[in-house]
């Protein structure tokens, strides 16, 4: 009997020890992801090689829209990019006829105009014809049509057709796009005249907004005629033809030449620029560092780049267990928390733990080391609420203090 009760005992002392030293030393819980595991598993070498493959073929799609040499808006003759008319397109048929002022006088040649719009059935008539089918043809082809119809009544006919107003085709323009004081600019839709790259078509419209101050972007400060002043997101241009959607690279196009971002525009196109956020892309470095703050990603594309700008980490910091928080806001407060040895990166060499970082990630260098890290995430919730989604940690502030005043 007494040793049944020194084993029951025993058991119990050992079970309240377990417990004694997981609330003593907190790293045997959950403490995030090495970054090591979280770079293996990310992403397997057959996923890698499929979204690589899909990566090259939408690149070549969009190299295909860029050297076409003809669509519904023009086609390339003659080595020259001739407009296609179509049905509200108004033409101007230029006719010269001899002038005589009595019998037998010559006194040169009288020039008649005829303006004349494309029907809804692709016809046109005038003086000297009726029907005459014109939609789908080149200004050339139309004047070469109407030239053998006036044979009839002329000998050698001298005949001209311009383009007076563009109707048929057009695309429509959407987003950061500059509103000029004088002129047609900004949003809206746009007749397309013949062969027109996107940048051909953004920079008739006024241009994408670029430039604007840190002070303008901010919500609520408006630009004189203009309501959205934020700056263009030039490198996710959004194309949509045809129901299907592209993604354009517009600043690469514009800055470094590549044509293959450039793609030429087709009747009915639909671009969106849309507008680059207050702080796209943008770091956060907190914690045990010299200077706290929040940094542009271009200049620390990477861990150890974004300690550096810090200003490093001071004496007090734990350097084993550097915490790299992750789509806070997309995972809706259930973030990825990796974790970093700077220890191992500087004294070891190894650069697998000098992550690269993605906008909006926390780079957090901790007092004490962090073993549980649900705990963590409970404690930080507040600081990430309002640093990554300010506008939800304001709604929440406004209703306690409404909520405080009842």
């Amino acid at each position: 009997m007494a040793g049944k009760i020194r084993r029951i005992w025993s058991a119990i002392m050992i079970a309240l020890l377990a417990c004694s030293l997981t609330a003593c030393f907190p790293f045997m819980e959950d403490t995030g992801t090495p970054i090591k595991e979280y770079e293996a598993k990310r992403v397997s070498p057959q996923d890698e090689a499929r979204l690589q493959k899909e990566y090259q073929e939408r690149l070549e799609e969009l190299a295909r829209l860029s050297r076409v040499k003809g669509n519904s808006v023009f086609t390339e003759k003659r080595g020259v990019a001739d407009y296609i008319v179509g049905p509200g397109d108004v033409l101007t048929v230029n006719f010269w006829t001899i002038a005589v002022a009595g019998a037998q006088t010559f006194e040169g040649f009288k020039q008649i105009t005829y303006n004349v719009e494309v029907r809804p059935d692709g016809k046109i008539s005038y003086m000297y014809g009726d029907d005459i089918p014109v939609s789908g043809r080149t200004v050339y082809e139309i004047q070469e049509l109407l030239r053998s119809d006036l044979k009839k009544y002329f000998r050698n006919p001298r005949l001209e057709v311009l383009i007076k107003d563009y109707k048929s085709k057009t695309a429509t323009l959407f987003g950061q796009i500059n509103v000029l004081p004088t002129g047609t600019s900004g949003p809206g839709r746009y007749p397309l005249t013949g062969k027109m790259t996107m940048i051909d078509l953004i920079s008739k419209a006024g241009g994408a907004i670029t430039g604007r101050s840190d002070y303008s972007s901010l919500p609520g400060v408006v630009a004189a005629g203009q309501q959205n002043v934020a700056n263009a997101d030039l490198k996710n241009v959004e194309l949509v033809r045809k129901g299907k959607k592209y993604t354009v690279n517009l600043y690469s196009a514009m800055f470094y030449g590549d044509e293959k971002q450039n793609p030429v525009i087709d009747d009915g196109d639909i671009i969106t620029v849309p507008a680059l956020p207050y702080f796209a892309d943008r770091i956060y470095v907190m914690g045990q560092v010299a200077s706290v703050g929040i940094y542009r990603l271009q200049d620390a594309p990477d861990l150890l780049a974004a300690l550096a700008l810090a200003g490093s980490i001071t004496a007090t910091a734990v350097k084993s267990d550097i915490k790299v928080i992750r789509e806070f806001r997309e995972r809706g407060g259930k973030p990825i928390i990796l974790s970093a040895n700077y220890n191992d990166i500087l004294k070891r060499g190894d650069l697998s733990q000098n992550i690269k970082l993605q906008s909006g990630d926390v780079v957090y260098v901790p007092r004490m080391f962090i073993g549980d890290i649900n705990e963590f995430i409970a404690n930080t919730t507040p600081l990430l609420n309002y640093l990554l989604i300010p506008a939800q940690y304001r709604d929440r502030y406004v209703k306690d203090q409404n909520f405080m005043k009842w």
